[in-house]
């Protein structure tokens, strides 16, 4: 699209300057071309542009200006537009990358542009939900969610189903992999080794031969299900009942658990999941961000109409 723009006012430019003489409109304006007839002078092409393209076209330009001001061209801004370029390659081939460029009227350095603009807003949005995090939003998150690692092993019995299993074999088989996972904690209770047990019987090939151990995790490493039950429990206790999850039902054992970290250890990791977290729960937030962004840089636009269009468009990704 913006090829096309640039070429059409290119071709104006030259049309205008390249003659001798001009023909002009009874109104004074200059005419643009002349096919089958009809006259078009230069402000049609520019109406009918704006009336297309200025709202996009203003939008781009505007955060081009403000951030690559503030987000200076880096190597992990190159790293990541090449990683974007190879993905693209690697998914349609070298030569439907091609064609695909071809087919939008793009270069491979209009898209690298245009991945460059994208990378730079998301470290502007990202700054700017980061500078209203407040300290008791961080000291709340801390104090509730924050904990030190965990080591745990576990005994994994899965459901013998397969992709071709009608819903009652499933449940059949959901059924006796319950029963063994129970059979197996009777087996702890009555003395076994839970390292022993692991190795017979885990269905978790990473960790059988182990005996289960499943080392040392950070929250949010494990499913939800495990991860609920494993902090329950007190070092050198097992899991009572199964805990059912996607891959079958465990048998966790909790080996050990380390120091909670002081906060200003932690701090910048705390805020950054509290970013993720807002953007996450709030779909506009990146569009509230880069609106009040160019607001912060002065922005004024001088064209009414463009203006309202851009105003209406705002406030529509504002409020979905």
């Amino acid at each position: 699209m913006h090829k096309k723009i640039l070429l059409v006012l290119s071709f104006g430019l030259l049309f205008v300057t390249g003659c001798g003489k001009v023909p002009q409109l009874k109104n004074g304006e200059e005419v643009f071309l002349q096919v089958d007839g009809k006259n078009v002078s230069a402000n049609d092409i520019y109406n009918d542009l704006k009336e297309k393209y200025a709202r996009d076209e203003i939008i781009e330009t505007i955060d081009k200006i403000i951030l690559e001001k503030k987000y200076k061209e880096d190597e992990a801004l190159k790293e990541y537009v090449d990683a974007q370029i190879n993905n693209y390659i690697q998914q349609y081939g070298e030569e439907g990358f091609r064609q695909a460029l071809s087919q939008s009227n793009m270069t491979e350095n209009d898209l690298r542009a245009t991945i460059a603009l994208d990378y730079r807003r998301n470290l502007a949005v990202n700054d700017y939900v980061k500078a209203q995090i407040t300290d008791d939003e961080i000291n709340k998150y801390y104090e509730n969610d924050v904990r030190g690692d965990i080591k745990a092993s576990h005994i994994l019995i899965k459901p013998d189903t397969t992709d071709s299993s009608t819903d009652e074999e499933k449940q059949t088989a959901e059924e006796e992999a319950l029963n063994k996972a129970k059979d197996v904690i009777s087996r702890l209770n009555n003395g076994e080794k839970f390292e022993d047990l692991a190795k017979e019987l885990s269905d978790d090939e990473g960790s059988k031969e182990n005996g289960g151990d499943l080392g040392y995790f950070s929250k949010g490493s494990m499913v939800d299900a495990f991860e609920e039950a494993v902090v329950k429990l007190e070092n050198g206790k097992y899991t009572t009942e199964p805990v059912k999850s996607e891959y079958g039902y465990h048998i966790i054992l909790k080996v050990d658990q380390k120091e909670k970290p002081k906060l200003k250890e932690v701090k910048d990791e705390i805020i950054d999941t509290l970013v993720t977290n807002k953007l996450n729960e709030d779909v506009t937030l990146k569009y509230k961000a880069l609106y009040e962004i160019r607001k912060d840089a002065n922005l004024e636009i001088h064209d009414d109409e463009t203006k309202k269009k851009y105003e209406s468009y705002m406030k529509e990704l504002m409020s979905n």
